[in-house]
């Protein structure tokens, strides 16, 4: 079984000249997953994207971290609920493809 790719977190913070504090920030309200191995804090490859898309908002928008957790919690629930949408239709007419 292969694992997901990790990346520093430092190098993360150095490439985006953010604060590591910021990422920490982001895991304490639950919209990042921070591994930690031998005493050093990681994120999964998988997450960049959404971290980028942080990123922006906080910056380019000021949206501070409370509105983060907000958009970030409703934005999972739009995904969700697209997705259940998407199962209830294909089991309605299994012969159509709603992707």
């Amino acid at each position: 079984m292969e694992t997901e790719p990790l990346i520093r977190a430092e190098i993360i913070c150095s490439a985006y000249n953010i604060d590591l504090s910021f990422i920490y920030s982001l895991h304490e309200t639950g919209l990042v997953e921070i591994n930690s191995v031998e005493g050093h804090a990681y994120i999964m490859s998988s997450q960049l994207g959404e971290i980028e898309r942080l990123i922006r908002l906080h910056h380019e928008l000021e949206i501070n971290l409370e509105g983060l957790e907000a958009i970030g919690h409703l934005l999972k629930r739009i995904q969700d609920l697209s997705e259940e949408n998407r199962r209830l239709r294909n089991h309605l007419h299994p012969d159509e493809n709603f992707e």
